[in-house]
């Protein structure tokens, strides 16, 4: 296998969503003029027109590059597929998105396109855990995607999948699992070794991973979310602004014909970034 580069700065390769989804990108594309012309006139019909989009021949297209959509979309009534096709279109929106490189964009997209692709959805209940184990899924299906690895990944991706899949705590009294961020340390070391630190596969992951852990908007706070030091230690420079897109769009793909919500989440999350101290990302020990 290919010897990834060591900076998503110096990419050149990055595989583009479009060549695997020339179809779904195309039609995410239409639906954000659309939207941003005023011509979608609510969430319902927007809803709509997606679940009608994905007949059972795009499904099966969406699976070979995105493996677990098909199951993804089957729950809830396909709440969790139309949320993620919001939120492409919200990502395609956002300022963020529109005036980052390229690649960074590019990122941005598979960040999405996997971030929610093994979220159990029951009623009355939030998933806490689904970012680690899409994460999980996420690190297993790039290389095929055609991101590079380097030569430990075909000895530890099983092993490392596991352990991100079942990094899982409940705290003391407490009803519902959590992400165990005590893994972290070998969750994020696994990747490293299997991608190479701050390449394109890596933080395609490594922003799925952490799009659970920084509590942005006080609506929906986190169950566990990092602690400063551990954004500083585990969210590099090159992962910041990726990150801070994918949060962005994941707020607004929530709230697109409410503009008062959408805009206060914006706010919102823009501070809790603002917060991190800049420059001083991803330069912690290990």
């Amino acid at each position: 296998m290919a010897t990834p580069t060591n900076s998503l700065l110096n990419s050149s390769n990055i595989p583009r969503v479009e060549l695997h989804l020339p179809e779904v990108m195309a039609y995410v594309r239409d639906l954000a003029r659309e939207y941003e012309a005023g011509r979608v006139g609510s969430w319902q019909a927007m809803a709509h027109g997606v679940q009608s989009f994905f007949t059972p021949a795009r499904m099966d297209q969406v699976e070979a590059a995105v493996p677990g959509w098909r199951a993804m979309s089957s729950q809830a009534g396909g709440v969790t597929l139309t949320h993620v096709i919001f939120v492409l279109v919200a990502l395609l929106l956002c300022p963020e998105y529109r005036c980052a490189t390229p690649d960074e964009q590019v990122l941005m997209e598979w960040i999405v396109l996997f971030h929610d692709i093994m979220k159990r959805v029951e009623s009355g209940r939030r998933d806490h855990v689904h970012g680690f184990r899409s994460a999980a899924a996420a690190g297993k299906a790039l290389p095929d995607l055609g991101f590079t690895v380097t030569h430990e990944y075909a000895f530890s991706i099983e092993s490392w999948a596991a352990l991100a899949s079942s990094a899982i705590t409940r705290p003391e009294g407490g009803t519902d699992d959590i992400q165990d961020n005590r893994q972290l340390p070998a969750i994020i070391a696994g990747i490293d070794r299997m991608f190479g630190r701050d390449t394109p596969g890596a933080m395609v992951v490594k922003g799925v991973l952490l799009h659970m852990s920084i509590t942005v908007v006080p609506d929906w706070p986190q169950a566990a979310p990092l602690t400063m030091a551990e954004i500083r230690r585990y969210v590099s420079a090159e992962l910041l602004p990726l990150l801070r897109a994918m949060m962005l769009a994941d707020s607004d793909g929530w709230a697109l014909f409410d503009p008062g919500t959408k805009e206060r989440y914006r706010r919102q999350t823009l501070a809790a970034f603002d917060a991190i101290p800049q420059g001083s990302t991803g330069v912690a020990e290990r």
